[in-house]
């Protein structure tokens, strides 16, 4: 069923509560693709019942980002859930998550705020105030739905990061569950963005996978300085491609690293067409 108050959906979380039934949430600004349907799969197999969110947050842009433009295909949307076997799509209006003459600002409106050493880095550097509104609407969606497991993509690794550290600090009883990228058969990960580029575009996006690739193989053989890796990534680069960063960070602590081992994530970020893109590999495995 489609849903777009928070009592609504509220009134139906309490009768599954009385029932005992397991709730899982699968939070999503809509735009749904394969990458999206794989998390709800899992929520679907693991919990008796499961809510999807359908929310382009507005406090997780930043001035001069896609907020207009981003896409929006609730009818879509609403079908791939549906055929997925989803309970609940839930699908809110700003109005309806922020109050009636909201003012975005955390002069006005509480925010969560996730420690500082987490988001000072790699996405959060170029993107100030990105975390705090992604935190402050998954906190917003858990005191709603109530869930029991929550299901993430790894892709988004930074935020995943940033929420599991949120819901251990906070006590939030609800278990968090990783899921792995999923990507096109080029290697492109999917993404809701990936819709901005052309033909063209999408093939010079390659470029991301086949660097995390070619990082993790040379690992592999033994190299584990973080300089001489990187170095070995420049080389996939052209003039269609506008490097944000290339990082190795530790897996829960987002540490940098200078010598890369088992815990370590490769993190990259790059604009294709002026769309930017992201991307990760876990050295381990």
């Amino acid at each position: 069923m489609l849903l777009h108050t928070i009592a609504e959906v509220r009134e139906q979380i309490k009768e599954w509560k009385k029932e005992g039934l397991t709730i899982g949430l699968v939070p999503t600004m809509g735009a749904l693709h394969n990458g999206h349907k794989s998390l709800i799969d899992k929520s679907v197999a693991k919990c008796d019942r499961t809510v999807v969110s359908v929310f382009v947050n507005p406090i997780q842009f930043c001035p001069g980002e896609d907020l207009d433009k981003y896409p929006r295909t609730l009818d879509t949307d609403e079908k791939l859930c549906s055929d997925a076997g989803v309970d609940i799509v839930f699908a809110p209006s700003p109005n309806e998550m922020y109050g009636e003459g909201h003012i975005l600002s955390n002069d006005f409106l509480t925010y969560v705020i996730p420690p500082f050493f987490y988001t000072d880095k790699l996405c959060g550097k170029s993107r100030v105030g990105h975390f705090d509104g992604v935190c402050t609407v998954v906190n917003k969606l858990f005191n709603i739905v109530q869930p029991d497991f929550a299901f993430f993509g790894k892709k988004d690794m930074q935020q995943l990061i940033i929420l599991k550290k949120m819901v251990k600090d906070l006590n939030i009883p609800v278990e968090i569950i990783p899921c792995p990228i999923v990507r096109e058969d080029s290697g492109l990960a999917l993404s809701s963005r990936n819709k901005y580029l052309s033909e063209n575009g999408k093939k010079e996006a390659l470029v991301l996978s086949r660097i995390l690739l070619n990082i993790k193989s040379c690992y592999n053989k033994g190299i584990t300085d973080v300089k001489a890796l990187s170095e070995t990534s420049y080389s996939f680069l052209n003039e269609n491609h506008s490097l944000e960063y290339l990082e190795f960070r530790d897996k829960d602590t987002l540490e940098e690293k200078s010598i890369a081992d088992d815990d370590t994530i490769v993190f990259i970020a790059l604009r294709v067409e002026n769309v930017r893109l992201i991307d990760n590999i876990e050295l381990k495995g």
